[in-house]
């Protein structure tokens, strides 16, 4: 199986489907970044994202006759992991979430360098306060800065996981770096009121 490792993932979907041993090679290459995603954007507990991850190569699996190999495998397999996310926030009533917070870092300087915003993010050393501008977010804008910034999609890619127009994808992702700026400055703003008694 060493050569199918150099496959690309839409050639080795063409394998699987003549040979379903092959199927544990894609398994290999997306597990942990699947597991990784729906960790990232639901904050449920590992035995949850674990069982997530297995029904999310489960259905890839018994829906693989349908995906069209002139597409992107990695937006597909994607899609259904947000899909089946949503469903399980849904099915657990669970409407608010947070990313995983070691990721809130990485968000907070993305988003500022993206914007070329002329903030120290130095002063954003205070995991708390990271968490609590990032609760604040809808789960929508959320998820766009998960994808973009920490799963490095393109735009293309995103409208295919969330199953939008670029356009709207686009508009997102500005959306979602505004709203966090935003958030920030009240976060900062009622910091220092209360800090000095107003």
């Amino acid at each position: 199986m060493n050569r199918e490792r150099k496959l690309k993932d839409e050639e080795l979907v063409k394998k699987v489907l003549k040979n379903p041993d092959f199927y544990s090679e894609i398994i290999k290459r997306y597990q942990d970044k699947i597991n990784r995603y729906i960790c990232r954007i639901s904050n449920i507990s590992p035995d949850d994202v674990d069982d997530l991850t297995q029904d999310v190569f489960l259905s890839a699996y018994e829906n693989l006759n349908s995906f069209d190999t002139n597409l992107s495998f990695s937006a597909w397999i994607y899609r259904i992991a947000h899909n089946r996310t949503v469903n399980f926030w849904k099915k657990h009533e669970r409407e608010s979430h947070n990313i995983n917070l070691e990721d809130n870092l990485f968000i907070v300087d993305s988003v500022f360098h993206e914007n070329s915003v002329e903030t120290d993010i130095e002063k954003i050393d205070n995991r708390e306060l990271i968490e609590k501008i990032l609760k604040r977010i809808s789960v929508k804008y959320k998820e766009v800065l998960v994808l973009k910034f920490l799963e490095n999609k393109d735009y293309r890619e995103m409208s295919d996981i969330l199953e939008k127009p670029m356009g709207s994808i686009a508009t997102l992702v500005n959306r979602a770096k505004k709203q966090f700026k935003k958030e920030l400055e009240k976060m900062e703003k009622e910091f220092y009121e209360k800090k000095n008694g107003k």
